[in-house]
């Protein structure tokens, strides 16, 4: 197949590029001009030069003749002086790249939400918490930050795309990690942190860690065999860790100690009031934005069980995900404490 490829610079675009390839199908990457192409190295792709905010862009023009189209770009921050740009990546640019996906033919679009757009697992007096999947009811009511919103209205239009004939199928990725972290993104950012004893302290929260060959693999399977307006988790049954169980595992790689230390929600919090007002000053991001803060109060487990049985997603063990991303990040540089 041919397939076009929105995002192909970022994590999981990157690692999706390599997958394709790997399986014999060619990719026309849309790139910004001046992206970071590291996580593209030793693969071989056609590059295409343009913006999906840009209005002069004809992106049906571009993606003519590819049989299968991968949104997977997004304008992704916690904070940032001003929501609108992201708005406009995030929603305008998503109802852009599916109309013009169909206008050039493609047979299908697989569009790349996140699981912030499903509904929250529910904790028990005890303390259990039960994953959560496609099924768990949600609105936009229960977004709780601008880029939960901006990929919740997102989804929604590509839903309502394809109620009018667009061969629209989503998939809402988890927590992943694995090598080609370029930036890194806050996930990656925390293993890093980890690696080079920057982290002293530690949230009471939780993730579900999953493999990013395993969920650029789910893109495909989805374009394969996923149900037109469907959503799909793509995670690791397997995978759903606190933070702290997490950061035991890269301990047991690695050999550097875990941070001992759990910090109460409200005093980071409050230090994340505080952040942010500093940067309202500065104009630079806060080290712990009140958005990542008050989602990190949740433990955000879910079900990728769907995935797992109507399109095959692979389950890589999240230990062996952990180990290629420590072995990525080192390979890199991005260690400086040896």
């Amino acid at each position: 197949m041919t397939c076009f490829l929105t995002g192909g610079s970022g994590f999981i675009g990157a690692n999706l590029v390599h997958e394709l390839v790997a399986r014999g199908h060619r990719v026309r990457a849309l790139l910004r001009p001046g992206a970071d192409l590291r996580g593209l190295e030793g693969v071989d792709y056609d590059r295409v030069t343009g913006d999906i905010t840009d209005r002069s862009d004809d992106l049906a023009a571009l993606m003519r003749g590819c049989d299968w189209c991968f949104h997977v770009a997004a304008r992704y921050a916690l904070w940032l002086p001003d929501y609108g740009p992201m708005y406009k990546a995030n929603v305008v640019g998503t109802q852009k790249v599916i109309r013009a996906a169909v206008k050039a033919g493609c047979s299908r679009i697989v569009y790349t939400s996140t699981v912030g757009c499903i509904g929250l697992p529910k904790q028990d007096a005890s303390g259990n918490v039960t994953p959560t999947d496609e099924r768990t009811r949600v609105s936009e009511a229960q977004m709780s930050n601008h880029y939960k919103r901006s990929k919740w209205q997102a989804e929604v239009a590509a839903r309502q795309l394809a109620e009018t004939g667009a061969p629209v199928i989503i998939v809402n990725p988890c927590a992943p990690v694995g090598p080609r972290d370029v930036k890194p993104t806050p996930t990656g950012q925390v293993l890093v942190d980890f690696l080079n004893r920057a982290m002293p302290a530690y949230l009471d929260t939780g993730l579900n860690w999953v493999s990013v060959r395993d969920v650029a693999v789910g893109h495909i399977l989805a374009a394969e065999k996923g149900r037109v307006g469907e959503r799909y988790i793509l995670g690791n049954e397997s995978g759903n860790w606190t933070l702290k169980q997490a950061l035991h595992v890269l301990a047991e790689i690695t050999g550097v100690p875990p941070p001992r230390f759990q910090v109460p929600f409200m005093i980071a919090l409050g230090a994340a009031h505080v952040d942010e007002l500093i940067s309202r000053l500065t104009h630079r991001p806060p080290r712990a934005p009140l958005a990542g803060v008050r989602m990190a109060r949740y433990k955000m487990w879910f079900s990728p069980r769907k995935a797992v049985q109507e399109l095959g997603l692979p389950q890589t063990p999240p230990q062996q995900a952990l180990q290629e991303a420590v072995d990525w990040f080192r390979t890199h540089g991005y260690v400086k404490n040896k």
